[in-house]
């Protein structure tokens, strides 16, 4: 039988280098990549640590990983099971804060009445706290009447009762010298170390 041609199978093997080599050129990589990420039945056959290798390569570009997380966040079960991991939780909650501290701080440079507001909520919260503080006592001491306490107990009261007497000297202090940070020392007190 001459000229007439004999097929012979080609290997799984074969097709891949076939394809390797004629996907050396970045520009034909990345249609002949585009083409078979568009196969849900061919991806599906990657293990899912190749497909999650794919996607972070595919997703190095923040603008991209951007779009493609905002996607993926709209999608309720994974926006769930996303915000069962401790860290990616925290890190959108930070975001978040960011996000609306930067919002805040916009307002507040585009309309100055914004900031005589705040002022005027922090002092009304200052002073309702103080109050609160005075009328809570003024309500619990008369029933502490003929309640005896053990000395763990007393210990209990009388650190609270420094934390509170640090706390009043800071707000004292810094009413008086206009500094109002909280100073390391005052912060582990308050937090009982």
């Amino acid at each position: 039988m001459v000229g007439q041609r004999v097929d012979t199978p080609v290997s799984v093997e074969e097709k891949v280098q076939a394809v390797t080599d004629l996907t050396r050129d970045d520009d034909v990589a990345a249609q002949v990549a585009t083409e078979l990420l568009r196969r849900p039945a061919t991806t599906a056959k990657l293990p899912p640590a190749e497909r999650v290798r794919v996607v972070q390569e595919l997703t190095r570009d923040d603008e991209v990983a951007t779009t493609v997380t905002s996607d993926l966040l709209r999608r309720p079960d994974v926006a769930r099971k996303t915000m069962r991991d401790d860290t990616a939780r925290f890190l959108v909650n930070r975001a978040q804060f960011d996000n609306s501290a930067e919002t805040r701080e916009e307002i507040r440079e585009r309309t100055p009445a914004v900031r005589k507001i705040e002022h005027t909520m922090e002092y009304l919260d200052l002073v309702g706290s103080c109050h609160q503080y005075v009328a809570a006592l003024g309500r619990l001491v008369p029933r502490l009447r003929g309640q005896e306490f053990s000395e763990d107990e007393r210990e209990t009261v009388r650190r609270g009762i420094s934390k509170v007497r640090a706390a009043a000297d800071w707000l004292e202090g810094a009413l008086e010298n206009g500094e109002f940070t909280l100073d390391e020392q005052l912060a582990q007190l308050l937090k009982g170390e």
